[in-house]
């Protein structure tokens, strides 16, 4: 009769895979992951270093001149600037209010299920045609907004949303804010689900207020939710073309433009015309993401390790 130790050996054995057929399995998800992302990166980066007519053809190598053209423009500053504000207010009031939405959406109450499916629809929906309803809400002569601003005598007259300067920047961050809300929600929900009833019993009974066993026990348990939620916002709003764009169409140059819509501007709607240009300002795009998602993962760790 085998011993144990035999035993345990051929158990080992029985359950180990081997790496051939570990990659056979993966072979799907590794050739969506070479086709949609490896394969666009490469030819991004080759595109970046090529020099083209003002009808797109290719003429010949451009070397790193692209790159030095890019960061030689007189708006970079501007755009990155814009780029800043842009994510850094819209992920940080989307997280603000999903917190709180989250927490009044846990609760039981009646027609729950009626709102939270309500509050899906703003993330089903296209975001092209979301943002072209704001425009129409937004409009200087028939918005609904001005019309019930001057009905409530809050202002006097309308108000040019999105052809203010002083406005666009805060309408664009408005409508960022909405489509980003209903995944945000649903993450913290379920963050909060996962949270034990009875740890929240205990601090209960041991005294602690609302707002304490809030600070002291949620929200530390909601530090994955919170980690995920961050960084796909991040992801999510450095990339939104169709809001930015959508809403400043009519704006000329780019006093109001991200990355993502300035390195369409090059290609296409620019004096330039380049798509080198344009190419090589996609790649500053993906480093500068990687490098901000790196930058919070980084604090995330560190702040783990701290209160440890």
């Amino acid at each position: 009769m085998p011993s144990r130790a035999g035993r345990r050996r051929r158990a080992g054995r029985i359950g180990q895979v081997h790496p051939l057929v570990a990659l056979l399995w993966l072979a799907p998800a590794l050739a969506l992951i070479l086709g949609v992302v490896l394969y666009p990166a490469i030819k991004l980066f080759d595109a970046s270093r090529g020099e083209y007519s003002i009808t797109g053809l290719r003429k010949g190598d451009a070397g790193w001149s692209n790159y030095a053209k890019v960061l030689d423009h007189p708006d970079l500053g501007t755009v990155l600037r814009n780029t800043v504000v842009w994510v850094v207010a819209v992920v940080a009031v989307t997280i603000v209010l999903s917190l709180a939405l989250a927490q009044f959406l846990s609760k039981s109450f009646p027609g729950r299920r009626f709102v939270r499916w309500a509050v899906i629809i703003p993330w089903a929906a296209s975001l092209v045609i979301t943002s072209q309803l704001f425009v129409l809400l937004y409009d200087y002569n028939y918005g609904i907004i001005n019309h019930v601003l001057q009905g409530l005598g809050l202002i006097d007259q309308p108000i040019d949303f999105l052809g203010n300067d002083s406005w666009t920047m805060f309408s664009m961050v408005v409508v960022g804010v909405f489509v980003s809300l209903p995944f945000t929600i649903f993450v913290f929900i379920a963050g909060l689900g996962a949270i034990p009833d009875d740890v929240m019993e205990a601090a209960t009974v041991d005294g602690a207020s609302p707002w304490q066993r809030y600070w002291n026990i949620t929200l530390p348990l909601m530090r994955p939710a919170l980690m995920i939620a961050t960084v796909l916002n991040v992801i999510y709003v450095f990339n939104s073309f169709p809001i930015i764009y959508t809403l400043n169409d009519r704006n000329p140059g780019y006093l109001h433009d991200t990355t993502i819509t300035f390195m369409y501007k090059l290609a296409f709607k620019s004096q330039e015309k380049d798509v080198g240009m344009s190419a090589a300002a996609g790649i500053f795009n993906v480093v500068l993401i990687l490098v901000v998602v790196g930058i919070y993962l980084k604090i995330i760790n560190w702040r783990e390790e701290t209160s440890r």
